[in-house]
């Protein structure tokens, strides 16, 4: 037990101790009566601008007991031979953590690719080559190690045991089959005028049944669950749209398909590009899925990884969602909130813990083959040292695959062996 005097005990500092001590197993006490703390007998350390003698201080930078999102005067600099930031002048590793774990750099960003996605390249993390670092938690051990060094507190990094949890979008269950109506005569159409013979060919294959549709991918899927992994499907289930193209939720072989696989992976929702701004269509969709699956539905990944957390995390907490998988970037590796332990959502709109818990993915498929235009040896390579990153620190190893990528087939010609390599990392130290 280390007892802590501050002179405001915040929200915010609640949030930043508890991820640094609780999520380590450790235990500590807030303390903003100046003479009980001088009183006491435990460890002890000084987070204030207040002076106790022969009792170890940090200045901090205002951060964590301001009450609204300001612009602050951000720098680099070294703390326990980690590199993490000072605000306006004040070095304070344990506001970096806050603001990087809280996104809170989104909140006064305006910069926005063309679906609205605040992207890696606009972020704090990539200007200071930290993406591919869970730069939370090595703040988090960079100041326990302080406090072990500096007062009569005992910390050691122990080993993690990393939970992999392999997760798949579903934004088109199948590329011909129950494809109906204008839908199937203008993609026919289109193969046509192209002259695309091979997708002609292939198409009446799969219709006569003598092959298996190239996006039909669903027992691997459930063999993955069946080896003890911890797999979770989002499904699409929104209307018809220029980036929402599944087959209708109302065909019921598509229903039939949903329901069968929920009952033994757990199945959320992947709500429909269009619904980012509109919450009647996620709670729509929402409800759509709960028919489907005859159960509640309480986790959710963003489409196209389509995520304004100002706006989207407030409509999902109302909603009722309790987990969402969206934390990470399409056109980068890493870990956008700068760990990658499930995590509480801080409403930094109206400075409140939430109960939404957030779970960051490390990786997605596409990232990797169409936005980063790697090889297979070099994805390798890259999955590799963000895995050993967490098995470091802690953490799940969440990772974004899709039902279309898995089957060998197109421009995913050998990319299931990545797949397979991800899952062998559970066996590896």
């Amino acid at each position: 037990m280390i007892e802590i005097f501050v002179e405001q005990i915040s929200e915010r500092l609640i949030y930043t101790f508890d991820f640094v001590f609780k999520e380590r197993g450790l235990d500590y006490q807030l303390n903003n009566d100046f003479l009980s703390f001088e009183k006491s007998t435990a460890a002890k350390f000084n987070y204030s601008e207040r002076y106790f003698e022969e009792i170890h201080q940090m200045i901090p930078a205002t951060l964590l007991f301001d009450e609204a999102v300001f612009i602050y005067n951000i720098d680099i600099c070294k703390f326990e031979s980690e590199e993490c930031l000072s605000f306006n002048r004040i070095e304070d590793p344990l506001a970096s953590i806050f603001y990087v774990l809280s996104r809170m750099e989104e909140y006064i960003s305006n910069r926005e690719d063309v679906h609205g996605r605040f992207t890696s390249k606009y972020s704090l993390q990539n200007e200071y080559n930290w993406l591919d670092k869970v730069v939370c938690d090595r703040w988090a051990v960079a100041f326990l190690n302080y406090l072990s060094r500096t007062i009569s507190f005992h910390f050691e990094l122990q080993p993690e045991t990393v939970n992999i949890c392999p997760t798949f979008d579903i934004d088109n269950t199948y590329a011909y089959q129950w494809k109906q109506g204008i839908r199937k005569l203008l993609s026919i159409a289109k193969d046509r005028v192209q002259m695309n013979t091979k997708r002609i060919e292939e198409r009446r294959k799969v219709m006569r049944g003598e092959i298996r549709d190239p996006y039909d991918t669903f027992d691997t899927i459930q063999a993955v669950s069946d080896h003890g992994f911890n797999v979770h499907l989002f499904w699409l289930v929104g209307d018809y749209a220029k980036y929402d193209k599944n087959i209708s939720h109302s065909d019921l072989r598509h229903q039939k398909l949903i329901k069968d696989l929920s009952e033994k992976i757990l199945v959320g929702l992947h709500p429909s590009y269009k619904s980012n701004s509109y919450e009647y269509h996620i709670r729509e969709e929402k409800e759509r899925l709960e028919q489907i699956i005859g159960e509640k539905v309480s986790a959710t990944r963003q489409h196209f990884l389509k995520l304004k957390i100002s706006t989207t995390y407030p409509i999902l907490n109302a909603l009722g969602f309790t987990d969402d998988y969206s934390m990470g970037y399409a056109d980068q590796v890493g870990f956008r909130a700068g760990t990658a332990r499930p995590h509480r959502w801080f409403n930094l709109n109206n400075n409140q813990i939430t109960d939404l818990v957030i779970h960051p993915f490390a990786y997605m498929d596409g990232t990797l083959n169409e936005y980063m235009g790697l090889s297979i040896d070099e994805s390798k390579n890259v999955i590799w040292k963000l895995y050993s990153e967490v098995l470091r620190f802690g953490g799940d190893f969440v990772f974004i695959w899709h039902n279309e990528t898995i089957g060998d087939y197109g421009n995913w010609k050998g990319w299931r062996q990545i797949l397979e390599y991800t899952l062998s990392l559970k066996n590896r130290k």
